[in-house]
């Protein structure tokens, strides 16, 4: 089972991030951190990296549901959402597969939980 949906896309980094975060919010989601990976690198690595950023996005309902279900699910929260510019100029575009990551939780009420956000994660990822 891959552990992300991703689509490669025509976009330009900072265009593909708005529409992500744009299509993030129409799906209830809100960004609630933003780590710049290429800056972060060569702030602390002195190494230079590609354009990379990881969004942390959260659906304040569902994110209840999931704690009310599984107290220590906060461990795998927010979902996160890449960005990262390609060799080729192309921009891609992946999230995690909240299905993947419930299958080391043994809880069957995050199934139906984890599997409506992948449905939302899909329709976002789709419609970048």
């Amino acid at each position: 089972m891959k552990y992300y949906i991703e689509k490669t896309t025509e976009y330009g980094f900072d265009e593909a991030i708005e529409k992500v975060t744009e299509e993030l919010k129409k799906e209830g989601f809100g960004v609630l951190t933003e780590i710049d990976v290429q800056a972060t690198l060569k702030k602390k690595l002195d190494v230079d990296f590609k354009k990379y950023q990881i969004l942390g996005a959260c659906n304040p309902p569902f994110a209840h549901k999931a704690l009310q279900a599984e107290n220590k699910i906060g461990a795998m929260l927010p979902c996160n959402v890449i960005v990262q510019e390609l060799d080729d100029g192309k921009t891609e575009v992946a999230a995690v597969d909240p299905m993947a990551s419930m299958l080391a939780v043994e809880n069957d009420k995050l199934g139906e939980i984890a599997n409506e956000i992948r449905a939302k994660l899909e329709k976002v990822i789709e419609n970048v």
